[in-house]
């Protein structure tokens, strides 16, 4: 009998907010803030659609990934930015133990509980890309990444992808694209910690021209990623969590 599936929607990158202690470091970076280095422009609301859709468990975060990035590993070289990695080790530790590290562990211990319950889990990490890095422009609206060697991941995102480019061909969907889903992220990660059989993680990066330009375009993405998500899974049992 095929397990049933707990779903959990994930946003590492939801805002762009720096708690009042840490403000002295931003004092020549405010303007990073809002660019796409701050925070993933539209990831969080998206997130929040799909987790009320699908009636799942939901955990964001809305601090920026200049403060600390949660989607790097301790040790990654840009787990910090420019205005915090040359901080006194003492703040940098405070700041990894009062933002990174209850977020991280709440997800993964959620995870643990669910697999505990004989459940697989179907991650979904909601993220945005910026149209345009030092001059390459990306060539994609939705990308879907994933590691290739873990089929239940494979599998779920040729679904995914093939209900996206019927629902709506004028969306470019491409699999492990701006990135490879086998870099560096909280899914990467949270694959070395439970087997392929359990967690299924996938990083959703949607384009933020998408976002910025906003209006009926913006909300029909939502709703055709929310609506081709269902599809996909529909071989699976979802269970309320």
């Amino acid at each position: 009998m095929a397990k049933a599936v707990s779903l959990l929607v994930t946003c590492e990158h939801g805002g762009n907010r720096i708690p009042p202690r840490y403000r002295p470091l931003f004092r020549k970076h405010e303007a990073l803030l809002f660019t796409h280095r701050g925070y993933d422009a539209g990831a969080l609301t998206l997130a929040k659609q799909l987790a009320k859709a699908l009636h799942t468990t939901l955990f964001v975060a809305t601090t920026s990934r200049l403060l600390i990035d949660l989607n790097r590993s301790v040790g990654h070289p840009k787990l910090y930015s420019e205005a915090t990695r040359n901080a006194p080790v003492a703040v940098r530790r405070e700041i990894l133990q009062a933002h990174y590290l209850p977020y991280r562990t709440q997800t993964e211990a959620h995870i643990a509980r669910e697999l505990a319950k004989g459940r697989r889990v179907i991650h979904i990490s909601s993220h945005s890309f910026t149209p345009v890095l030092e001059g390459d422009v990306r060539n994609a609206d939705i990308g879907l990444l994933y590691d290739p060697g873990r089929k239940a991941e494979a599998e779920l995102c040729r679904r995914w992808q093939a209900a996206l480019t019927t629902t709506a061909p004028e969306l470019r969907v491409r699999r492990n694209y701006p990135y490879t889903g086998k870099s560096d992220g909280f899914t990467a990660f949270l694959r070395r910690r439970f087997a392929a059989d359990g967690y299924v993680g996938v990083e959703l990066e949607v384009n933020q021209q998408q976002v910025t330009q906003g209006g009926r375009g913006w909300r029909r993405l939502r709703a055709v990623v929310i609506e081709t998500l269902r599809d996909a899974l529909s071989g699976a049992r979802p269970t309320r969590n």
